[in-house]
């Protein structure tokens, strides 16, 4: 049985794509199939993985027509297997019509039902809102990773996430946080290491050991549509997300 896992925070900027685009291939370099899915209508998991080009069908209609199946797109990315759902504009519009349909919620969940045998793990990377997007995602999924930034402001993002997958469990009563990472981290910046030092203590083993730092060669990866691996001078990112992706391994 896969493990469904939702990348989410209702905060916008704090790593959720990027966490979503390089966790996969840690999991894949430790021998896991795995397969990512788009679920934000700006499709950037799409583009930093270098998918230009989505086929006649998206992930926006198998979520309006259970007949058709998730697109799948294999990824190049010298670690191990790495599927790929891709998203495009058309998901935006695909969440309004979703409104008038029956088990508008539970649309994703009954597609991954159909491939439960063919991968390890299952990445969604949610859009920055409690839409029908990201509740499909979360009623999809047995676990939630929330990537945040030290920072004060993130705090709120955290509490409306927390409040979001309380509102869920109505509809998914198995979800549960697999724990909360520190994304984008400046250890030099004193808000940083004190919000940092709040979170630790506040949500104890909740936060994941690994930090992943503040690393440009992360943000130029995603933009030339690659992940860490292989990218030169990624060295550093490529060690964070291989120590998560143990982690995430240990917590199931």
């Amino acid at each position: 049985m896969a493990i469904v896992i939702a990348v989410a925070n209702q905060k916008g900027g704090v790593g959720k794509t990027t966490t979503t685009a390089n966790l996969g291939p840690s999991l894949a370099k430790h021998g896991r199939r795995v397969l990512l899915i788009d679920m934000d209508p700006q499709g950037n998991l799409t583009s930093a993985l270098g998918v230009s080009k989505v086929g006649a069908d998206t992930v926006a209609d198998a979520l309006l027509d259970r007949h058709v199946r998730l697109p799948i797109v294999p990824i190049s990315n010298g670690t191990g297997r790495v599927d790929l759902v891709p998203a495009s504009l058309a998901l935006a519009g695909a969440e309004a019509q979703l409104m008038n349909k029956l088990g508008r919620e539970m649309r994703l969940r009954d597609q991954l039902a159909q491939l439960d045998s063919s991968y390890d793990y299952v990445l969604i990377d949610t859009p920055p809102s409690l839409g029908l997007l990201t509740i499909n995602a979360l009623v999809a999924a047995q676990r939630v990773l929330i990537p945040t930034e030290a920072r004060f402001f993130s705090l709120q993002g955290l509490q409306m996430i927390e409040e979001s997958i309380e509102e869920v469990l109505y509809l998914n009563p198995k979800l549960e946080v697999i724990g909360i990472l520190l994304s984008k981290l400046d250890r030099r910046l004193r808000e940083e290491k004190q919000v940092t030092e709040y979170l630790r203590e506040r949500w104890g083993a909740r936060v994941f050991a690994t930090e992943i730092g503040t690393n440009s060669k992360i943000l130029e990866a995603a933009s030339t549509g690659k992940t860490v691996f292989g990218y030169p001078g990624a060295e550093r990112a490529v060690e964070g997300y291989v120590r998560l992706a143990e982690e995430v391994l240990r917590r199931g």
